[in-house]
């Protein structure tokens, strides 16, 4: 297995935003991130492993790849499985799933391959495997190399702690921090979502202008590792709960259904970040800009694949861009839907759109504009 001071860390994010949690992790301070395909690379000890969970937006997982050998066939990985110095890092009171992959390799069979590490698990280490067990091992075998990874991160990372009620469709926290990043937003700038349903951007946004770790309210499962030092973990965390600035709201939802935005409100109250946020019932069509300086519009609208029909939605979708380009200007707009005519309906003059992402099995995509120049007059 990897010494605990020099770990290989690997980050995951949708395929498609490996960049920009790179970006985001470098600006945290962790030292030489590398984007690859499906995540970002980095190396460290435990404590990294800890602070990629408590202070990454962007993150899904974090895994730490414990041990990689060749295993041409169910022997030799049960040979080599029985070998690692399991008790290092796992403890044998705190049960363990096992999920396992196999691509391009002599072991083709997943189901046995996890069976035999399992197996090995039982007979060195004494441990309790439990499919429903909330501490995860990944055993990927590519091309008869075969890859132990850990999943420190329990629950996935968009699971902030702190956000129980959501709407229709809700764009996942670790997506809304990524395509806030995205579109340059440093919380320094106001922020508006005009379809703010149960609050992830303008809450994402809140948090980031309020310099508070996403991870600050839940646990994780590298909490239940072998070498846990409780103590060194609370003085890290107890760093992430500082309170919010003082000062005005910049951060402001609205959406037409009132139920959304007592969803919203509540959830910004349960994250402490409420002192920067507001949130109204307002259509579309009735949208201003907050008094102040230009910021960011970023919007999550109904797509049609999931809510109503595509068709009935270019008209919404136009009087969004109306809208904006009646009252925004200066303002810059992002985007994120899974269909190009709808974006394009807005006639706002969006950049070539970002990368195709998986959210939830559906496609979508994030349209960026410019500063917005002087509207139309209504």
């Amino acid at each position: 297995m990897r010494a605990p001071d020099s770990l290989d860390i690997f980050l995951v994010v949708p395929p498609g935003l490996e960049p920009f949690l790179a970006d985001e992790a470098r600006a945290r301070g962790f030292a030489d991130p590398r984007p690859v395909p499906g995540g970002v690379e980095l190396r460290g000890g435990w404590p990294e492993v800890w602070r990629a969970n408590l202070t990454l937006r962007g993150a899904t997982r974090v895994l730490v790849r414990l041990a990689s050998f060749r295993a041409p066939h169910l022997a030799q990985l049960d040979k080599r499985a029985r070998r690692l110095p399991w008790a290092q890092t796992l403890r044998p009171d705190v049960p363990l799933r096992i999920e396992a992959s196999c691509r391009r390799s002599r072991i083709w069979h997943a189901g046995a391959a996890a069976q035999r590490i399992e197996t090995a698990l039982r007979e060195t280490l004494g441990a309790e495997i439990r499919p429903d067990a909330p501490l995860a091992l990944k055993v990927r075998i590519e091309d008869d190399l075969c890859t132990v990874s850990l999943d420190s991160s329990g629950e996935p990372l968009h699971r902030r702690g702190h956000k129980p009620a959501v709407g229709k469709a809700p764009l996942r926290e670790t997506l809304a921090a990524l395509f806030l990043r995205a579109c340059g937003y440093d919380g320094q700038e106001p922020v508006v979502d005009p379809m703010c349903g149960s609050g992830t951007l303008v809450l994402e946004a809140a948090e980031i202008a309020a310099g508070l770790a996403p991870g600050r309210s839940r646990s994780f499962a590298f909490e239940r590792l072998a070498g846990f030092d409780p103590a060194a973990w609370e003085a890290m965390r107890s760093t992430a709960r500082a309170a919010p600035p003082p000062g005005p709201p910049r951060c402001f939802g609205s959406d037409r259904d009132q139920g959304a935005v007592a969803m919203a409100q509540a959830n910004a109250t349960r994250a402490g970040v409420d002192a920067l946020c507001r949130f109204h019932r307002a259509a579309v069509s009735d949208l201003t800009p907050p008094e102040g300086p230009p910021g960011l519009v970023i919007v999550n609208p109904p797509y049609g694949a999931r809510i109503g029909n595509p068709r009935l939605l270019h008209a919404l979708y136009g009087a969004l861009g109306a809208t904006l380009r009646r009252g925004f200007a200066g303002w810059r707009v992002g985007l994120v839907t899974s269909e190009p005519g709808l974006a394009r309906a807005t006639g706002l003059p969006f950049a070539p759109p970002g990368p195709r992402i998986d959210h939830g099995g559906l496609p979508i995509q994030l349209w960026r504009s410019p500063p917005l120049p002087p509207g139309d007059r209504p």
